[in-house]
């Protein structure tokens, strides 16, 4: 059980650069390039996006899933239920928020989508990198 913690809390890592790098780097940039082509901004994003994150969180979600029922020797329960909650927010956020200002986004410009796509994913870089931090803890206890 120990090498599935370690292969979730790399994934979660990954995904902790990833998302940092889209809130400080990519989604401002978004929102001033989407200004000028909106559809081939969203569109690109989309596609280059997808191939990155997918099977990331393909690896979170089954990692998470196999941790619920059965946890590492020295991992309290509540430690991987909160990892799992916590990509739960994340992937909520995602579904909830990000995905429908982006779809305003491929629409044409909106200024206050962008600004709501940059504020809003600040909930789901609170939650990847809270998970990361309780898996490093998980990983810390396992024996």
């Amino acid at each position: 059980m120990y090498l599935v913690l370690l292969l979730s809390a790399s994934a979660a890592w990954a995904m902790i650069g990833l998302i940092w790098l889209i809130q400080v780097v990519h989604y401002p940039m978004l929102a001033l390039y989407s200004e000028a082509l909106p559809a081939v901004a969203a569109s690109d994003h989309a596609r280059r996006i997808t191939p990155v994150v997918g099977p990331l969180m393909a690896v979170e979600g089954l990692t998470a899933l196999v941790l619920m029922v059965k946890q590492p020797d020295g991992v309290p329960w509540q430690l991987t239920w909160l990892a799992a909650a916590l990509l739960g927010v994340a992937l909520v956020c995602t579904a909830a928020f990000s995905v429908p200002q982006h779809t305003r986004l491929a629409e044409g410009h909106d200024p206050i989508a962008a600004a709501r796509l940059i504020q809003t994913n600040w909930y789901r870089t609170a939650a990847w990198s809270s998970r990361g931090v309780v898996l490093l803890i998980a990983l810390a206890l396992a024996r």
